[in-house]
């Protein structure tokens, strides 16, 4: 039976981690994703700077359908968005705020996780029915900014993306994060490269342990 999008959302949330992957090719991106769930890693976003990113994420989706949650990155467009859920994305993440792919995604029943930046921006986005506001770039915010934020509209739920890694992940989730997305910090180019599939899987375990660390769990 289908997972809902309540439940898919319970288990990115559970983990407090979403790993975006900018792999050079889709070939690896299955053993990338075996490390990672063997890590407590399920939410995958695979972003559209990937080559052949829809396929890609077709097979990650019927490779790990009953695992992991598939989801596609870096959307600029409604089109793009349709086109990664119909091959099996779970989750749409956009850099930037436009309303048309956020009406997308829930109409397909999908998560929406658009990109903003300002109050306004993020207020706007979740009034247009976001699940989850990506506030984009967050490397020169900080964490303060989501106490700032949360303080005057506690119903927001937000993550950040940019600049996040093991060091100043506890501290995201301490100032109200849902989850962090974590790019290079957690899947390295050196990882990659030399495909250590075991040093993704230690780094995935270390992000999930210190994400429950700050929840106090």
């Amino acid at each position: 039976m289908p997972r809902t999008r309540e439940q898919l959302f319970a288990t990115v949330a559970e983990s407090g981690v979403v790993a975006v992957i900018r792999a050079p090719s889709p070939e690896i991106l299955v053993d990338i994703a075996r490390a990672l769930l063997e890590g407590g890693v399920p939410a995958i976003e695979v972003t559209m700077t990937t080559p052949k990113a829809i396929s890609a994420i077709e097979t990650l989706a019927d490779t790990f359908a009953d695992r992991a949650v598939v989801g596609v990155g870096t959307v600029l467009d409604a089109a793009t968005a349709r086109d990664a859920i119909a091959a099996g994305a779970q989750f749409v993440v956009s850099p930037t705020l436009d309303r048309s792919i956020i009406e997308t995604t829930r109409r397909y029943g999908k998560i929406s996780i658009p990109g903003a930046f300002t109050p306004t921006e993020i207020l706007t986005a979740w009034s247009a029915g976001a699940d989850v506001v990506k506030v984009f770039p967050s490397t020169a915010l900080g964490p303060a900014y989501f106490r700032d934020i949360l303080a005057p509209l506690p119903q927001l739920r937000l993550t950040p993306t940019g600049g996040v890694d093991l060091k100043n992940t506890p501290d995201w989730i301490k100032a109200g994060a849902v989850f962090v997305g974590v790019g290079s910090a957690l899947v390295t180019k050196d990882a990659m490269a030399r495909k250590d599939w075991p040093a993704i899987t230690a780094t995935a375990r270390a992000f999930v342990e210190a994400v429950r660390t700050a929840r106090g769990k």
